[in-house]
């Protein structure tokens, strides 16, 4: 699956450079040019990675990393600076980023920080296309379960696509603010979360998930939802 990297970079020659390469090595590229405009992108866009300058007309690169990291604690991002803003370059890793890249950077050294920060960014989506599930298989391509006993539960394509990303991100409590992102692709701020509750709660009854003593589907408490690593596995391959 293709990646998707938001750049927001005022320079039009530097945010160019930086795009051509992007795209050149193979992910789905998403550019503002000024930090309002980048906010907005920011909080209501689905993305894999944002690349932020820090100094920025309309709203700063700093307050856009504040407002990403309150809605979606996990987004990989990575601060763009000049040489001699080392305060702003500490004050955006004290805020969260989890990498930054000093200007002027080499095109290698930019997609060797990009590749690095993705590999181990717990929000990268895995491939999923099966799903061993206790006494069941889900097959995402036919959206439907399969049970050892011979019945079938067709799955909507939200509840699909819900159960898939909980199952990339198996043993990681997901928050519903990232689950609206990722999954229902809306800035969060202002939603009402209960359709991700419904939607959990239809998933659990179609996979024989007792509601009282969940084993699949897990609520953690003051987070989010998750779904039990050590019960189910990916691409139909059985846990031990």
């Amino acid at each position: 699956m293709q990646q998707s990297i938001l750049t927001v970079e005022d320079d039009p020659a530097i945010r160019r450079g930086i795009v051509d390469a992007l795209r050149f090595a193979g992910y789905n590229v998403f550019e503002a040019a000024r930090g309002d405009m980048g906010r907005e992108m920011a909080l209501a866009r689905s993305y894999d990675l944002l690349l932020l300058d820090l100094v920025l007309p309309g709203c700063s690169g700093l307050d856009i990393l504040r407002a990403v990291r309150q809605a979606r604690s996990a987004q990989p991002i990575i601060v763009l600076t000049a040489r001699g803003e080392e305060n702003d370059r500490v004050e955006g890793l004290r805020l969260g980023a989890d990498d930054y890249v000093v200007k002027p950077f080499s095109v290698k050294e930019l997609l060797a920080r990009v590749e690095a920060v993705l590999r181990r960014s717990p929000e990268r989506p895995l491939e999923v296309s099966l799903l061993q599930l206790p006494g069941a298989v889900c097959d995402f391509a036919r959206s439907e379960v399969r049970f050892d006993d011979g019945e079938r539960a067709e799955l909507s394509q939200k509840e699909a696509d819900l159960l898939r990303y909980l199952a990339a991100n198996g043993g990681r409590a997901i928050s519903r603010d990232e689950i609206l992102l990722r999954v229902w692709e809306i800035n969060p701020r202002g939603v009402s979360t209960r359709t991700i509750d419904m939607h959990v709660t239809r998933l659990r009854e179609k996979l024989r998930d007792d509601p009282n003593e969940p084993r699949i589907l897990m609520t953690v408490r003051g987070k989010g939802y998750m779904i039990a690593a050590e019960t189910v596995s990916a691409n139909g391959k059985q846990k031990s």
